[in-house]
C-alpha cells in the first residue's frame, strides 16, 4: 500500500494507524431507525444494550423512540410490528350463580392495577384511554 504523507521538516511520526471500514456517520434509514427503537420497547430490554448492539448512542435511541410515539418514524409492518404493552389473558365470562355469559369486559393490568373496561364501550373512548395509560407509563 503506497502513501504519501505531508509532514513538516522539524516534527516526526513515531507511529501510524491506518483505520480500514466504515468510518465517520452512519447513515440508517427511517426503517432501520424504527426497528431500532421498536426493539428498545420490548420488556426486559435495556436502550443501553440495544444502542450497544448497533453501534449508536443512547440518545439517538431515545430520540428514534420518541419519534416513533409521535408517528413521525414507521414501521415497515405497520403498527402490529410494535412490540405488544401488556400480556392478553382470555378466560370464560360466566355469571357463577346463573351459568350464563356475562357480557364481554376487558380487564387491564397495569403494576398490579386492574383497569377494567365494560362491554360497550365507545372504540374512541377506549383509543383516549389506551394512549392516556401508554403516556403514563412512559414517564
Amino acid at each position: 500500500m503506497d502513501a504519501q504523507f505531508d509532514a513538516s521538516s522539524a516534527g516526526r511520526v513515531s507511529r501510524l494507524e491506518v483505520l480500514e471500514g466504515p468510518t465517520g456517520r452512519r447513515q440508517r434509514s427511517e426503517a432501520e431507525r424504527a426497528q431500532i427503537a421498536a426493539e428498545s420497547f420490548r420488556p426486559g430490554v435495556s436502550v443501553s444494550e440495544v444502542a450497544r448492539r448497533y453501534g449508536a448512542t443512547r440518545s439517538q435511541v431515545y430520540d428514534w423512540r420518541r419519534r416513533l410515539k409521535d408517528g413521525r418514524l414507521a414501521l415497515a409492518g405497520g403498527v402490529a410490528a410494535m412490540p405488544a404493552f401488556a400480556e392478553v389473558m382470555v378466560t370464560p365470562a360466566v355469571v357463577a350463580d346463573t351459568g350464563l355469559p356475562r357480557p364481554a369486559a376487558i380487564e387491564i393490568d397495569i403494576a398490579g392495577t386492574i383497569i377494567r373496561v365494560p362491554a360497550g364501550v365507545d372504540a374512541d373512548d377506549l383509543s383516549r384511554v389506551i394512549r392516556a395509560v401508554r403516556k403514563a407509563s412512559a414517564e
